[in-house]
């Protein structure tokens, strides 16, 4: 992928070298733009909430109230790489690595102005120790999960997962944690991220209005360009309602050593939309990802801006599904997660920071969800693939009038424990060093 040229907007450019990435393009961003400065963090990391995922307050509001997350987004899968020999990560490189962490924070805000920041770790990582991780924690290896695609399952030790309205305050990181500069943004370093993980996979994302219009010129996306300039996704629609996604509290682990983190799933999700807007209207678009009964009241206009914080989807839409399959010929993809991602009490269980890419050249998604165990994920991708409903009407199949299945494939799924801030430093299974 090359830089667009100099008629860009800035914010393509930013997210055009935010997937590059090196240092060439890292100097690109300085040259274009020059050392505007970015907000430093705190000088005293402990302040911040112990839950490393705990964005939402300090992040922007949209005029519905939903949270605004970062435009950029960086996805780094890493393996352990430090001195130890037998895999066991050393109390050195437990410090070195949360020095690198306290640089980050201290270098630059937490906030969509500076950077936001979580590091997770996958079961594969938790198997090098003898001791098992507690019972109350839900991590299992990642699987499939839909009987329509045969994702590659991510076993890397760690994910960190970096967001920034300032795609070159993510390269900076990139650049100085892992390479060998004495700054970051004006804070001196103590501790390099490169001493202690090697880079297996490196992913980008982006959200917001105007960032998919930009940027839809590459496969997967017809080409005379219909992604709405307003629309913050690919697909043509807001996503992100406040009222459907769980609150952090909620996702939060209660109890044992981890108490205060949370467990994270991540799809990397291809998107074929040449079908999507070459065969739908706008009605047909919204009964496939929202549900036929809003396609039919009219409720979703545009992009879905007057839907507020809320994306419509009503306990009495999601309990008739049956009959709207049955009526329809077909059942949106909202409706059906939706009847599996509420608790006994009404309360969402997933919190959902999905993020568009155009990794590979392709329209793609990354797709993290949060939540207490990993089950509670499952369980809502279990009532999203629908099997019941394409048993019993036939005119429905596993891929088409299925939601949005027709338009999206699997590629990658990988599960990791978030552990609180107090232990993120490589973590054994007891929670302490």
């Amino acid at each position: 992928m090359e830089l667009p040229g100099p008629n860009a907007s800035r914010r393509r450019f930013l997210k055009a070298a935010l997937a590059v990435g090196g240092a060439s393009a890292l100097s690109a961003c300085l040259d274009r733009f020059g050392d505007e400065p970015i907000p430093q963090g705190v000088d005293d990391p402990t302040t911040l909430p112990d839950r490393q995922f705990a964005w939402n307050d300090s992040l922007d509001r949209d005029d519905g109230g939903n949270v605004v997350l970062p435009e950029h987004h960086l996805f780094l899968y890493v393996r352990y790489d430090g001195e130890a020999s037998d895999g066991i990560p050393t109390a050195t490189d437990r410090d070195t690595l949360e020095a690198a962490l306290r640089t980050i924070e201290r270098a630059f805000e937490w906030s969509n102005r500076g950077v936001v920041f979580d590091l997770g770790y996958s079961p594969r990582y938790f198997d090098r120790f003898e001791a098992p991780l507690p019972d109350s924690i839900d991590l299992p290896p990642p699987t499939r999960l839909t009987p329509v695609d045969t994702p590659t399952l991510d076993d890397q030790d760690a994910l960190l997962h970096l967001a920034s309205d300032r795609s070159d305050a993510l390269m900076r990181i990139e650049e100085t944690l892992l390479g060998t500069g004495e700054t970051l943004n004006g804070i001196e370093v103590a501790g390099r991220l490169g001493d202690v993980f090697a880079v297996d996979d490196r992913r980008t994302g982006f959200i917001g209005p105007g960032l998919p219009a930009a940027n839809q010129g590459i496969g997967g996306i017809p080409e005379d360009g219909p992604v709405p300039e307003e629309s913050p996704l690919f697909m043509g629609f807001k996503a992100g309602f406040a009222a459907n996604q769980a609150t952090e509290a909620y996702v939060t682990i209660q109890e044992g050593p981890f108490t205060g983190g949370t467990t994270k799933h991540v799809a990397r999700i291809r998107q074929q939309l040449d079908k999507w807007y070459a065969e739908n209207s706008h009605d047909e678009m919204v009964s496939k990802l929202f549900s036929p009964r809003l396609a039919e009241d009219g409720a979703v206009e545009g992009v879905g801006t007057n839907l507020g914080d809320d994306s419509g989807i009503t306990e009495e839409i999601y309990e008739r599904i049956d009959e709207t399959a049955s009526e329809f010929g077909l059942v949106g993809h909202a409706e059906k997660a939706a009847r599996a991602n509420r608790d006994s009490e009404g309360n969402v269980r997933t919190l959902r920071r999905h993020v568009e890419s155009t990794d590979n050249d392709n329209a793609s998604l990354q797709f993290p969800s949060y939540q207490q165990g990993i089950g509670e994920f499952e369980a809502v991708q279990e009532a999203m693939n629908g099997t019941d409903l394409v048993g019993d009407h036939p005119e429905i199949d596993p891929r088409v009038k299925n939601g949005i299945f027709r338009y999206i494939f699997v590629e990658n799924r990988g599960n990791f424990l978030v552990p609180p801030r107090s232990v993120r430093a490589f973590p054994t299974p007891t929670g302490s060093p």
